[in-house]
């Protein structure tokens, strides 16, 4: 086996010509923002690769942001994914949903045509998050969620489910309860990466009881 890529590589795959694709990375190693925290090996696609991978995947996530988006670790974002995170929110709880402030010089804290901070938006380990899809302010996604292409998705969405369409809707648990709770005390992701290679037959199977011999 060749050498597996390290996850500060940022452009871990590579072509049969020896160089190396730039519409994929490995985030982690791509993105430099204060407010986006992205776990080991998860990478993100694009047919036309940015510049800014961050603002690309979030555009509205400033350093300025109350607000955070977190993505755990193996998650995999197709292209044109984009996170929606709570800056980009209006207030709608009222007579009138336009931003004046952002349109003076002054500080926008404490003006009334401006929302109060929202929620993180989380994304579990483990996640497919397939292409064109929106993810909405403070959504938080469990481990092993699959989004649908083009899916829009807003709330929790539980640990191992699969949502498609707008609004996103779960249309499967991919595993029992049970089996879940399994899955989520094996935790594959956080083992190392030289005995997550040994065991992709495992990982990538369906028999969980041979995982947690693994794991034991």
């Amino acid at each position: 086996m060749t050498k597996y890529p390290a996850p500060t590589t940022r452009n871990p795959v590579r072509l049969p010509d020896g160089t190396s694709h730039q519409g994929t990375v490995f985030l982690a190693a791509a993105v430099q923002h204060a407010r986006f925290e992205v776990g080991a090996y998860t990478y993100a696609s694009a047919h036309q690769p940015p510049e800014d991978w961050a603002a690309h995947l979030a555009p509205y996530l400033y350093d300025s942001s109350p607000e955070k988006l977190k993505i755990g670790k193996f998650c995999q974002i197709a292209n044109g994914v984009q996170f929606i995170t709570a800056s980009a929110n209006h207030r709608y709880d009222g007579i009138s949903s336009y931003p004046f402030a952002i349109f003076d010089d002054g500080p926008l804290q404490g003006r009334p045509s401006i929302p109060e901070g929202g929620r993180d938006t989380i994304v579990g380990h483990d996640c497919w998050i397939g292409a064109g899809a929106t993810i909405l302010p403070g959504a938080t996604l469990g481990d092993g969620v699959i989004v649908g292409a083009g899916a829009v998705v807003a709330g929790d969405i539980p640990d191992y489910h699969i949502v498609v369409g707008n609004p996103a809707q779960k249309v499967r648990q991919r595993f029992s309860d049970q089996q879940i709770s399994r899955l989520k005390r094996i935790s594959w992701w956080d083992w190392p990466i030289d005995k997550i290679l040994r065991h992709e037959t495992e990982i990538c199977g369906a028999d969980i009881d041979a995982l947690e011999q693994v794991a034991q």
